[in-house]
């Protein structure tokens, strides 16, 4: 039985050693391209002029959609900042996504909105329009408010791709936060002359905790106070600084988030638009539209951006973000397997084989095999089989990676965006790093495991509820005011 139990022991240590070896190489390497990406980006930027897009007469047309579900206490601020936008030929199409509060009754007062006659081009099904909405004033005349049956977000997106009249869209959420300059930055790529058609362009997300906010504009970025948020700012870093750029030079970006993408309205109709009944929507229609153009064999690329072009508010209560998290874990599992045929398919470029496989094993699986690997250490520890110089070992080269990626992240963000200005907020992020692997990881393994468990054992395919704060300030115009929970996934 000894001998037995030595050669498994020796089979699975050396699994969980290599599997974790080859985790950290390529995060490492994807940490590298990521730098290299950002570096070109700041010089090219250096000499390029946003500007030029506000008074070219070939600035492409860009809708905003924005769905509504419960959105009273903050509905028209945030309207109001999609209206200010520096963009010069955009609109503004916001769908009530049948509400059961007064989201649609506040933005008719604050708007002067009225009900107008209406023919819908219904190229994608959604649920029933009950009304579209134009207000009296010549000034709003780019605002259009949809009024709909509940069917949730896709549903909801499809409503607004029904209506839409730019040659680009824009989906939001309708309480984050844009920069003023984001459509300018991120129409550039689809205006640049190449040989690959752009089909999406995607931008960082960051965390609004705590962020000083008036009138749906954030004039005062801070820290987080609660210690959750704060890990959420680190685990941001890390997938939009030192992942997603790495992916979109590779060609292999498999997610924009929903939060903030631009995308090619004509190929997302083409693709038959938001999948109504998937929980990670945002990621499946990348991964669509990219097989969509790799079927068609045209040349294209989804580009992202690295500059912070929308914030956001991430859970503070435990509970929601668990189920946030165990969303974003069946989301993935969904997309992955319903373009399964992608999985090593050199037809499919760089996402059949290598983008694709990646997020299989090292995003889906990582923590099945965590969990593993600590039952299996649990178990042989009862038995006394346990070897301790190894597992020490790896765990303390797992924790030392940990925050020496972490810290990388946060430090190549201080250097190149210079957002939390003051010595105080870098070394309070350094010192979330220290912790974050012992306190704010275990959460989210807890949270993939019940994905993993609701997806497969329970069926479970709906979204969950996920309360809000509120963004609106009362009618107080000059109070600052916290931002709203909503939905960024980060990977």
């Amino acid at each position: 039985m000894d001998i037995i139990a030595k050669i498994i022991s020796f089979w699975v240590e050396s699994f969980i050693f290599y599997y974790t070896v080859a985790i950290f190489l390529l995060y490492f390497v994807l940490a590298v391209i990521s730098a290299f990406v950002l570096r070109r980006y700041f010089l090219n930027s250096k000499i390029a002029d946003h500007n030029e897009v506000l008074s070219s007469p070939f600035a492409p047309s860009i809708s905003i959609l924005a769905p509504a579900f419960n959105e009273s206490l903050n509905i028209v601020e945030n309207i109001r900042a999609l209206l200010a936008l520096h963009y010069t030929n955009f609109e503004v199409v916001v769908i009530n996504d049948g509400s059961k509060d007064d989201t649609l009754q506040r933005a008719i007062e604050a708007f002067d909105l009225e009900k107008v006659s209406y023919v819908v081009n219904e190229r994608i099904f959604c649920s029933e329009i009950r009304g579209v909405y134009k207000s009296r004033k010549r000034a709003l005349n780019n605002l259009t408010v949809v009024d709909k049956v509940n069917g949730g977000k896709a549903d909801a997106l499809n409503a607004g791709l029904n209506i839409a009249s730019g040659k680009y869209f824009i989906a939001i959420d309708a309480d984050s936060i844009i920069d003023p300059y984001a459509l300018q930055k991120m129409v550039k790529p689809f205006m640049e002359e190449s040989d690959k058609q752009v089909i999406a362009t995607g931008g960082v997300i960051r965390i609004a905790n705590s962020c000083e906010i008036v009138d749906g504009h954030l004039v005062n970025i801070k820290l987080p106070d609660k210690i959750l948020p704060l890990f959420q700012v680190l685990e941001y870093n890390r997938a939009f600084l030192l992942g997603r750029l790495a992916w979109s030079r590779l060609n292999g970006l498999l997610i924009i988030s929903g939060a903030l993408g631009l995308f090619d309205k004509e190929i997302v109709i083409a693709c038959g638009g938001y999948h109504r009944y998937t929980v990670g929507e945002d990621m499946e229609l990348v991964v669509r539209m990219r097989r969509y153009m790799a079927d068609n064999n045209k040349p294209y690329r989804v580009e992202y951006l690295p500059d912070p072009l929308c914030w956001t508010e991430a859970p503070g209560n435990l509970n929601i973000l668990i189920r946030q998290r165990n969303r974003w874990t069946r989301g993935t599992i969904e997309t992955l397997f319903s373009h399964w045929n992608i999985f090593l398919n050199p037809k499919y470029g760089m996402m059949g084989l290598v983008s694709h496989p990646f997020w299989v094993m090292f995003e889906w699986l990582a923590p099945i095999v965590e969990l593993f690997g600590v039952v299996y250490f649990i178990t042989i520890a009862l038995l006394g089989f346990a070897n301790w110089p190894y597992f020490f070992v790896t765990l303390f080269f797992v924790y030392f990676f940990s925050i020496s990626f972490t810290s990388y992240a946060i430090l190549y963000d201080h250097i190149a965006f210079y957002r939390y200005k003051s010595w105080s907020m870098l070394f309070k992020q350094l010192g979330a790093a220290l912790v974050e692997p012992l306190f704010y990881h275990p959460l989210v393994l807890f949270a993939a495991i019940r994905g993993n468990f609701d997806y497969f054992v329970l069926r479970k395919r709906s979204w969950g509820n996920m309360s809000r704060v509120g963004l609106a300030n009362g009618g107080k115009k000059k109070k600052p005011v916290k931002a709203a929970v909503t939905e960024v996934k980060v990977g």
